[in-house]
Order: structure tokens, then sequence, then C-alpha cells
């Protein structure tokens, strides 16, 4: 049984009062609070088992070799990825996909070669492909949703030429909360012959993700949004994809034999993995992945979906806001501005008042921005711990703004 209360009691932040009202975090698009086992395992690794890993025989050195390459095999059971092996630690999504961008997509494009892009992506999924577009002349090719928010996986298909080298997708849109068929988009391309990277940034937390299931070739996902600690993050890669990858960073751990003249490296994942790693970020947010995997992804996006609902309802009785992003099966995030010349940023501010923590801009999601004709827009994103009285507190904190605004 899924107990809201319970799972609230166990994220010591959400006890607080802000502005003298109790506290509403409906932020949790951009970071996730985080639960007291998660906290606890990072106090623990840092005050009684730290140690650097890999590199020592000792005992300390041992255990936290162990406990932070278990990790691996967490986050590979997280993702129904078929092998520890094919998952590789980064510091979040967007290391993963300029590793993707450096390691693989670099050397195997030239000039007039072409990614395909939703314009829903988050600029950490754009600007490593503009890197390419400056230095190499790769094409970026733009696919935008319907009057929904939706997108067409024929679209995206349909975008693909002779001269695509990869699909670089969002599973789940930050700012829309659309999730897009990326299975479809898959099986589509590999009949295509062209690769597919899917952000995994905001659909992780919200629903149960299959990797293999799905077909993608690179999957990456951000430990902060995870209920874990900033800092971490992880990406799948498919096997032949890895063999096909060049180092990304070079220092320690990621080589094998390093000479005078000749340099050979470590096998995958480690030949990915230079340096001293984020050993605790690491093990916080294996413990993060648990403590979601115990509770079941299933439950998690059968409460979300129910706070979905209920939200929209409450929010479309208000004529005067206006929400970005229809889909039907869309997430429980909810971008909206008000009718009238309130910024974003005064609507947040009122918010903030009542104790209600809302994202307030672009959502690093500018050409998303200007396809919808916005300078920005405020946005609720809800995660486990949120209850439908928290929507009804941001609906009587909105009424209040429209109070003053109008």
């Amino acid at each position: 049984m899924f107990d809201v209360q319970e799972i609230r009691s166990q994220f010591p932040i959400l006890a607080r009062e802000v502005n003298g009202k109790p506290l509403v975090y409906l932020d949790n698009g951009a970071s996730a609070q985080k639960p007291q086992v998660v906290l606890d395992t990072i106090q623990r690794a840092y005050g009684e088992e730290y140690s650097n890993v890999h590199r020592g025989l000792h005992t300390l050195s041992t255990i936290s070799t162990e406990n932070y390459e278990a990790v691996r095999g967490t986050v590979a059971r997280f993702l129904g990825a078929p092998s520890e092996d094919h998952i590789v630690f980064t510091s979040g999504t967007t290391e993963a996909i300029n590793l993707v961008s450096y390691g693989w997509a670099a050397p195997r494009m030239q000039a007039g070669d072409e990614i395909v892009l939703s314009i829903m992506e988050h600029h950490a999924n754009i600007v490593p492909w503009h890197f390419l577009r400056e230095r190499l002349g790769v094409k970026l090719v733009w696919v935008e949703t319907d009057v929904n928010g939706d997108l067409d996986p024929q679209a995206v298909l349909d975008a693909v030429t002779d001269r695509t080298r990869l699909i670089a997708i969002t599973h789940l849109s930050n700012v829309l909360g659309t999730v897009v068929d990326v299975k479809a988009i898959c099986a589509g391309a590999r009949e295509k012959g062209v690769p597919v990277l899917v952000d995994g940034s905001q659909s992780a937390v919200h629903m149960p993700v299959d990797v293999a299931d799905l077909g993608c070739d690179f999957y990456a996902i951000t430990g902060h949004k995870l209920y874990g600690p900033s800092g971490s993050g992880a990406i799948f890669i498919r096997p032949e994809r890895m063999a096909e990858m060049r180092p990304f960073m070079g220092g320690g751990d990621m080589i094998r034999e390093v000479h005078r003249d000749t340099v050979t490296w470590n096998d995958p994942p480690m030949k990915f993995e230079a340096g001293t790693p984020g050993i605790v970020q690491t093990i916080g947010m294996g413990a993060a992945l648990e403590w979601m995997m115990d509770l079941g992804m299933d439950a998690i996006a059968a409460h979300e979906r129910d706070l979905r609902d209920y939200a929209r309802t409450r929010l479309d009785g208000l004529n005067w806001l206006n929400v970005q992003g229809q889909s039907a099966g869309k997430a429980a995030i909810f971008s909206f501005t008000l009718e009238g010349a309130a910024h974003a940023h005064d609507i947040s501010t009122v918010l903030d008042k009542k104790g209600v923590a809302v994202r307030a801009g672009q959502h690093c999601a500018q050409p998303l921005m200007e396809h919808l004709g916005l300078n920005a827009t405020c946005r609720a994103s809800f995660g486990v711990y949120n209850t439908r009285a928290e929507v009804d507190v941001l609906v009587d904190a909105l009424e209040l703004c429209h109070d003053l605004f109008a």
C-alpha cells in the first residue's frame, strides 16, 4: 500500500517552514529532496567508510570500492540493462551526453552529417551537439510537437535521411510533461540503421524504465532528480557502441598501461571513467535507487498519475491560467503563465511567500520557449512525496497571484 504520509516522514526537509508556511516543494523537475536513508548512507560513507576506490588493498579502500561498484549493478537493475558492464558512471546527464558527443559521435561525423532532435530538448541534449555543429559542420534537424505538446514518433523517423547519424531525444519533457514514445522511435531507427540516445533525466524518476525493451543505444540518468545526491549519474551504453567509443577524459583508472611512448586503455566501462570519481555521490545514488525500487516504480507512477489528474482538474478550473502542454498521458509537470502582465518571476515570488516552491524561467529549454512564443513560465513539478492537499495550496496561492496582478 502506497502511504504518502509515511513516505513524507522520511524526508526531513519537508517538516520545515518557508516564510512561516509549511513547505510545499513543487520544484522536483529541477532537483528532488533526499530521504533519510540517502542522508544516512552519505554520512556513513564519509564518516565511517571513506577511502579512494580501486587503488588500495587496505580495509577502507576495499569497503569503499565494494560499495561503489555495487551501485553499477543497482543502476543496471533499475534500468533493465542486461549487464552492469553496460553502465558508465557520470556526474549526471550533462556529462553523460557530452561523453557520447565526444567519445562516440565526434570521431564518426563530418560536415553535412545530421543529428535529429525534438524541439523539447533540455540544453544538456542540445549544446553538446552544437559543439559538433561548430567544429565539424554537423547539421541539427529539429522536429516540432503538435498543438497539445505531443511528439509523433513517425515525424521523428521521417526526419531521418541518409546523412542522419544519431537521434537524440528526451523520454519526458521537463517543460510540457510530454512522454515520448521512444520505443517506437528506437524500433524505426533500428530499421534505418540510426542509433538513438535517450535523455532519461525526467522519465526515470516517474516511471519504470527497461532499456532492453526500449531498444535504445544510450540512456542517461541523473542522480539528483532521483532523490539522490547532486554530482551523480550514469549512462547505459549498448556494448557495440561502447566498442566504437574513444575515451572522453584521460587519467587514472581508465588506463591499463602508461609508458613514455604508448598508452593502452582499460576495458569498458572503466575506459570512460577517468580519475577519482564521485565516490560518495555514487553510493548515495545507489541508496536512492534501491529506495525507489523498494517503493515500486509502478506504485510511484500510479501515485503521480493521481496527482496529475487532480492537479489538471484544479488548474483547468482557473480560466485565467494558461498551462503549456495538454498531452493526455503527460507526467505531473505543469508549466503555466497568468493572463496579463505578471512575469513568471513575480508569480514565483508570491508563491514562495505562501511556502510553495516552483521553478520560474526558461527551464533550460530555450528553443521550446521560442517555439511556444514565451519568454518564461512557472513550473510546478510533482514527486513521490507530494499530495492532493499541496495541489490545493498551489491553487490558493495562484488565486492570490491573480488577485494581485489582474
